[in-house]
């Protein structure tokens, strides 16, 4: 039977970003500063707990489970105490104990998440369990790394609308950066820049990091001059750390801003990166996670966004 005219309308042309919080649910990252509304976790489970040989898995050392666990609950609590809405990964294979390192399952949009697929073998198929935690929620997935791509969600920084970098590491190839730079040349991200991660770097983001709307962070003995050049270009104003040890041992670039100027950091050695830092007027909480750093990771890497305002 027809149906009438006037029992249908065509589809408006409405931006995709526009309607998501009504049909999805309140989403969405256009920077890494904007002030955080909600994350993803994956507090660390059982799979944690049978680890012969830390190498193997990608760890630094072995884990005190119970430990662990409570490092990570505390973590939770700083980004409740801040009106953060904090979600979980519920699941995760006893053979998956690189799992609680969620930014790197996950790199989020103004649009919605791009799941990631991460360069590792140990790694493959975490992935999975963060899109089942992504519907559940009810967050649009945009596009899965297919293909021969390999990408993982530490390897995309976006500092806002106008400026981003993805990059190219042990973890991401050319064509899972390909993959996630045409996700957002379509939503219209001003300048894209693809940056050469040293082999010494997992990760993008234990190189850089955004501090507020107009001040970013390097390890300038790592960064490529293409970075600091389009910081520059942005009018960004720039620290730069020199520090190996707590870049490396302090992992003092792997921290979450809670909002412009406010940032969460590893507690312990990281004592000129944080006056540095309070020197430029940022707020700097520091949360003990040693234990969890075992795992050769930190805050960023446990932590996916799903919510920012916008800046």
């Amino acid at each position: 039977m027809p149906i009438a005219a006037n029992e249908w309308s065509l589809t408006a042309d409405t931006p995709f970003e526009a309607e998501m919080p009504h049909l999805w649910g309140d989403w969405g990252c256009s920077s890494e500063i904007g002030r955080l509304r909600a994350v993803l976790l994956h507090r660390p489970g059982p799979e944690i707990e049978r680890i012969e040989e830390p190498a193997a898995v990608l760890f630094a050392e072995r884990m005190n489970p119970e430990r662990a666990r409570q490092q990570h609950d505390a973590m939770a609590d700083v980004y409740r105490a801040h009106g953060v809405d904090v979600h979980y990964i519920e699941h995760m294979p006893l053979n998956k104990p690189n799992g609680m390192f969620v930014r790197d399952l996950v790199a989020m949009t103004p649009e919605g998440a791009i799941v990631a697929r991460p360069g590792t073998t140990i790694r493959r198929g975490e992935e999975r369990y963060a899109a089942e935690a992504l519907a559940r929620l009810g967050v649009p997935i945009l596009r899965t790394i297919a293909g021969t791509g390999t990408f993982e969600g530490a390897d995309m920084l976006m500092a806002n609308r106008d400026l981003a970098f993805v990059s190219l590491s042990r973890r991401t190839n050319a064509e899972g950066a390909r993959q996630v730079k045409a996700e957002l040349e379509r939503m219209g991200v001003g300048e894209i820049v693809t940056v050469q991660v040293p082999w010494s770097e997992a990760h993008l983001d234990g190189m850089m990091a955004v501090l507020d709307r107009k001040l970013a962070i390097v390890y300038t003995v790592q960064v490529p001059y293409v970075v600091v050049e389009a910081f520059r270009r942005h009018g960004f104003r720039i620290l730069e750390v020199t520090s190996e040890a707590e870049v490396r041992y302090g992992v003092a670039l792997n921290f979450v801003a809670l909002e412009p100027g406010k940032i969460v950091i590893p507690y312990g050695n990281n004592a000129s990166t944080v006056r540095m830092m309070q020197e430029a007027g940022i707020e700097v909480i520091q949360v003990e996670i040693d234990e969890l750093m075992k795992g050769a990771g930190a805050i960023h890497c446990m932590t996916a966004f799903l919510k920012r305002d916008e800046l």
